[in-house]
């Protein structure tokens, strides 16, 4: 199986990169800049590609990658949370170019792949997941702040419909996705699991996408998040 791997050398993505690779799979690993421990993964059905999601990319480029002709699973998982709370996603603080920043990376940035990667994924007729938050939920916020992540998160949820719709005549299927609270450096390492058992319930829902509505936002634990 072809997998490529948004964000992967840290955090969730890293741990998609380990378990796909011990499923005896074929990953492609994207970074922004730095391979961090992308690094110490030795094996040689990896390949770690520099992608910033934020850049339009041409198919030359992708040919320069070396993309698998036929994409089994795309995880759209590079994300970024943008300022703390306290220091720039307040109602007082938060800026326009915080907001765009931030929806750029984390919603854009999974559609720019998306786009770039839909003819390799229709020839699979594979499976888009799209990682969103919780913080992302209207119905779960009750705590306020967090304005650009949790409205790039949102917006993923509503994007990532839509693609399940549009691409669903194609065989390709779309899901999004709620990791947990993960200690991650993204948490400041101060989450209620860990990347493995995030992971592990993920991909386990992955596998089961045919129990779920299209588009559906599910947690890792199986669960249907409110939307």
């Amino acid at each position: 199986m072809n997998v490529v791997i948004t964000g992967a050398n840290r955090g969730i993505g890293l741990g998609f990169v380990k378990h796909y690779l011990a499923r005896d799979c074929y990953v492609w690993a994207t970074y922004r800049s730095e391979h961090g421990g992308l690094h110490e993964i030795d094996n040689d059905r990896l390949r770690c590609i520099q992608w910033d999601v934020t850049d339009e990319i041409s198919e030359a480029r992708l040919k320069t990658m070396e993309m698998p002709d036929s994409i089994d699973l795309l995880i759209n998982n590079a994300g970024i949370y943008g300022p703390k709370k306290a220091h720039g996603q307040s109602f007082d603080s938060v800026t326009a170019e915080t907001m765009l920043e931030v929806f750029d990376v984390d919603c854009v940035g999974a559609l720019r792949v998306s786009q770039a990667l839909s003819t390799r994924v229709i020839t699979a007729r594979g499976v888009i997941a799209n990682m969103s938050s919780k913080m992302g939920s209207n119905e779960d916020n009750t705590s306020g702040g967090g304005y650009a992540y949790r409205a790039a998160k949102a917006a993923l949820v509503i994007v990532s419909r839509s693609m399940a719709l549009d691409l669903a005549v194609d065989g390709v299927k779309v899901i999004t996705l709620h990791p947990g609270w993960v200690s991650t450096d993204m948490t400041d390492n101060s989450g209620l699991i860990d990347v493995v058992t995030s992971v592990v319930g993920l991909s386990r829902v992955i596998e089961n996408i045919d129990d779920y509505e299209l588009g559906a936002f599910v947690a890792f634990d199986g669960q249907r998040v409110p939307f």
